[in-house]
């Protein structure tokens, strides 16, 4: 038997009013006061480590594989700055046990490429074999989709040079991306991209110029903007009502934060920008 460390990444900042999702609120093109948003943004963080949570426990419930590989798996946050290491282990610590342990560590950088490039460095450098990356405001996260990545980046492990997994968002970015430890990839020129390229791209391109295989998955959204959270107001209410008759993981946390500020439901004013409809419908 041999063994494979997988770590899902998980980056987030601790839910501070005013330091996180500031797009939702009045401080910027949203509604809310910062605490509101960031009492949402707690419950969404929350609810996605418990889905990878989940997602992890069907993964190892699995056992060794037909090739004598057993499979760890490790839920790893990567936040910063350091002072923010201690604040985001007493979040978790004071909100009562977890299904598994969850390991903290700090980011470091002058962009966005550079702390995503650290925290894949020190990952791998703990000897992980796989890792898959993703954001904590994601509450309509299936957990099918993490079980799905981590599936695809195990058929890349034997691929001479690895290749990459890749989960679209709704805004011509990324919700979920991956590698093996043999992958020459690096997020360098992605999340600041001098040609106003965007995310998904540049990473698809990326890919390309290095001949490295992509494997897709499907897109899942965030929230950073009101539209954004509108739509997963949507989704977390079909993913609760759905749950009665299927195995689903539950974002119920941040399901009774919009119940209890009031966003239980979304209504839309009527639109008539659609395609002429006389010839279908009559007079």
């Amino acid at each position: 038997m041999t063994t494979r460390r997988n770590a899902l990444l998980l980056f987030s900042k601790p839910p501070i009013a005013g330091l996180v999702k500031t797009r939702l609120t009045v401080l910027k093109d949203g509604v809310f006061q910062p605490d509101v948003a960031s009492g949402l943004y707690h419950c969404m963080l929350f609810d996605v480590a418990e889905i990878c949570c989940d997602a992890l426990a069907e993964l190892e419930a699995r056992g060794a594989t037909e090739e004598g590989v057993i499979d760890e798996y490790e839920l790893v946050i990567s936040t910063t700055p350091q002072k923010n290491v201690e604040v985001m282990q007493r979040i978790f610590d004071e909100s009562g046990t977890w299904p598994r342990g969850i390991r903290i560590i700090c980011d470091e950088g002058s962009s966005f490429d550079e702390h995503y490039n650290h925290a894949f460095e020190q990952t791998f450098d703990m000897g992980f074999d796989t890792i898959l990356s993703m954001g904590a405001d994601m509450p309509a996260l299936p957990r099918s989709v993490v079980v799905e990545g981590f599936d695809k980046l195990h058929s890349l492990c034997d691929t001479p040079g690895g290749g990459i997994v890749i989960s679209p968002d709704q805004e011509m970015g990324v919700s979920i991306i991956g590698w093996t430890k043999d992958t020459a990839m690096s997020h360098d020129g992605v999340f600041y991209n001098k040609d106003g390229k965007t995310v998904l791209p540049a990473y698809i391109d990326k890919a390309a110029e290095l001949g490295l295989p992509a494997l897709y998955l499907p897109a899942v959204v965030d929230v950073d903007t009101m539209g954004d959270l509108f739509h997963n107001i949507t989704l977390v209410q079909a993913i609760e009502y759905c749950a009665k008759f299927d195995d689903l993981s539950v974002p119920w946390r941040t399901a009774q934060a919009l119940r209890d500020i009031g966003y239980s439901e979304v209504r839309v004013p009527p639109n008539d920008l659609h395609d002429p409809r006389e010839e279908i419908d009559g007079a």
